[in-house]
């Protein structure tokens, strides 16, 4: 089971998502590396706790199979996604050896990458269709900004 890089839902505590948060608070904007258009994919975990039971009970011996809700989710769409909500800038990191580490630390040789993935199989296959909210619409939401 390929799950995506962010699996997000109304009770994260950790992941990704919390450490880009954290980091936005922390520098003071959000920060996307270069342009922004590397893609990163997200699951809601109720939809990816759907496809493992799918899985189990209708999937062939050895298939392999991507619990991807949001395939391809430019990483500066999230960054303003986050940004909007904190209140504050999202801004172009320069992707060179010194910028991107500057800013994201141990996260720099993962947010530079694309994760695109499709779930086209899955669907067919298995007969998958997320039903949770997607990962723009879970951040727009609120619940990753409560006040600590």
């Amino acid at each position: 089971m390929r799950i995506a890089n962010i699996a997000h839902s109304t009770t994260d505590q950790a992941g990704f998502l919390q450490v880009l948060i954290a980091l936005a608070k922390e520098k003071g904007v959000v920060g996307y590396p270069g342009e922004g258009a590397n893609q990163w994919n997200a699951v809601h975990v109720r939809d990816a706790a759907s496809v493992f039971r799918l899985a189990w009970e209708k999937g062939p011996a050895g298939s392999y199979w991507h619990a991807v809700a949001d395939g391809a989710i430019p990483l500066r769409a999230i960054a303003e996604a986050i940004g909007s909500r904190l209140g504050l800038p999202a801004v172009s990191i320069p992707a060179d050896v010194l910028m991107v580490p500057g800013y994201f630390g141990f996260l720099a040789n993962i947010v530079t990458q694309s994760y695109p993935a499709s779930n086209l199989i899955t669907r067919r296959t298995l007969g998958w269709e997320p039903t949770q909210p997607g990962l723009l619409d879970g951040l727009d939401n609120g619940h990753y900004f409560r006040a600590n």
